[in-house]
């Protein structure tokens, strides 16, 4: 395979192939209020090799979050962005260290039933004041990030319960998520992940995802309040659910029953 524009294992089909997906899961984030970083993550992990998927990832998630928060600036709910960065900074900090002796799994598991706990019950998501919930909701989604690609789906919930429009949801989980990309590209720079390769394919993910970013902002204006949110819960609910499958597999429960 030719590597196009100098990216690695990287041919032209798949390059804007790379470049298409990075648009449609930005307008589906947008749109749904979760979801599209996963599935971004899920189709890079079929053609990107391991050590880089990751970073290259991070990169082009914090450039849609950041190109989505330019867009929906006056949406974002500003009171949450400072108790939620100090909480994910700790968090940061503190994660690798203290979180290494929990299993994977059990990790996966107790997010997924947390995830579904909130989603349908969201007046636990409101519970206490507001600064001190964001700055916990930082703290956990930087303290388990490390473990578990779920992070906005944990996020989430948190921000539909304190937003009073679909479209505060989704400029403030942009935001929200954009500090949590900054602190894990922090970590990938202290021990030395190298992606400067991938910098071509990086820049066209980047600026597909903001033309999603863009469409699915004029697509969310056009929806109902009610039917954002159905889809939203309906979204939260199915990834919860697939944490909690994944927990099942990683900790072998299928293969101990004959599965």
């Amino acid at each position: 395979m030719a590597d196009f524009l100098g990216v690695p294992d990287t041919g032209a089909l798949l390059f804007f192939g790379l470049s298409f997906a990075s648009f449609a899961t930005a307008f589906i984030g947008v749109f749904t209020g979760t979801a599209g970083g996963l599935i971004l993550l899920a189709l890079m992990a079929m053609v990107m090799p391991p050590a880089a998927l990751v970073p290259v990832h991070t990169v082009v998630q914090l450039g849609a979050g950041v190109t989505r928060t330019m867009i929906m600036w006056r949406w974002v709910m500003r009171a949450t962005l400072i108790p939620f960065i100090v909480g994910a900074a700790i968090g940061a900090g503190l994660g690798a260290k203290a979180f290494v002796s929990m299993p994977t799994s059990a990790t996966m598991g107790i997010l997924g039933i947390f995830i579904l706990i909130v989603t349908w019950l969201p007046k636990l998501g409101r519970m206490g004041a507001q600064s001190s919930r964001f700055a916990a909701v930082g703290f956990v989604a930087t303290f388990v990030g490390v473990f578990v690609s779920a992070t906005g789906t944990l996020v989430a919930p948190f921000v539909a319960s304190a937003a009073p429009d679909r479209r505060n949801h989704a400029a403030t989980l942009g935001a929200l998520m954009s500090f949590v990309h900054i602190l894990k590209m922090a970590a990938f720079a202290m021990i030395g992940f190298a992606i400067t390769a991938y910098i071509p394919l990086m820049a066209a993910m980047i600026v597909t995802g903001a033309a999603g970013n863009w469409l699915g902002e004029v697509a969310l204006n056009r929806t109902s309040e009610q039917r954002f949110r159905l889809i939203l819960q309906v979204g939260l609910t199915v990834l919860a659910l697939k944490l909690l499958y994944d927990a099942v597999v990683q900790a072998g429960w299928l293969h101990a029953i004959g599965l």
